[in-house]
C-alpha cells in the first residue's frame, strides 16, 4: 500500500472508531463501557509501548508522528472492541465467554496479520507472530473482563454496606 492509502486508512479507521464508540456508550450502563474504555485504553498502550520498546512491533506510519505507538489502535479501536466484547459477554458464563473470546479474538488477530503483511501500518520484529498478538489480545480481553467483575463486586458490596448504614441509622 502506498503512504497516502495508509494515512486515508487510519483516517476512516478513526472516525469508524469515534462512531463506534458513540454508538456504544448509548448503551447502559454508560459508567462500566467507560471504565472499560479506559482499562482497555491503559493496558493496551502499556503493553504496546512495552512491546516497541523491546523491539517486537514498530509502526512505521501513523496518524500521531510524536508517539512510537499505534494510539489510534490502542487508545480508540481495541479499547472499542472491548466494549463490544464485554456487552457480548456480560451475562454468559464461562463456555460462552470462552467461545466469543475466539469470536472476537481471531478476527482482530486476521486484521493485524494482514495489515502487517499488506501495510507498513504495523511490523513484526524478532520473531513476533500472529500467534502472539492472538494471544496478547485474548489475554487482554480477559483481563479488562475479570477487572471489571471485581469493579462490579467491589461497588455492589458497598453499594449495600452502605444501605445497611443507612438503615441503621435510620432505626437509632
Amino acid at each position: 500500500m502506498r503512504r497516502n492509502a495508509e494515512i486515508n486508512t487510519l483516517r476512516i479507521l478513526f472516525v469508524l472508531g469515534i462512531l463506534f464508540f458513540f454508538q456504544l456508550i448509548r448503551k447502559p450502563p454508560v459508567k462500566d463501557w467507560l471504565i472499560i474504555f479506559f482499562l482497555k485504553s491503559y493496558i493496551a498502550s502499556f503493553i504496546d509501548n512495552l512491546l516497541v520498546k523491546k523491539g517486537y512491533l514498530k509502526y512505521p506510519v501513523s496518524l500521531f508522528k510524536t508517539f512510537d505507538i499505534s494510539v489510534l489502535f490502542s487508545y480508540l479501536i481495541f479499547p472499542v472492541t472491548c466494549i463490544y466484547f464485554n456487552q457480548a459477554t456480560e451475562k454468559s458464563g464461562p463456555l460462552s465467554t470462552f467461545l466469543k473470546l475466539i469470536l472476537f479474538s481471531i478476527p482482530s488477530t486476521l486484521a493485524e496479520n494482514w495489515l502487517e503483511k499488506n501495510t507498513n501500518l504495523i511490523q513484526y520484529k524478532k520473531n513476533w507472530t500472529s500467534l502472539h498478538s492472538l494471544f496478547s489480545i485474548s489475554a487482554t480481553f480477559l483481563l479488562v473482563k475479570l477487572l471489571m467483575a471485581g469493579i462490579r463486586k467491589l461497588a455492589s458490596s458497598s453499594l449495600i454496606e452502605m444501605s445497611n448504614q443507612i438503615k441503621q441509622a435510620g432505626e437509632q
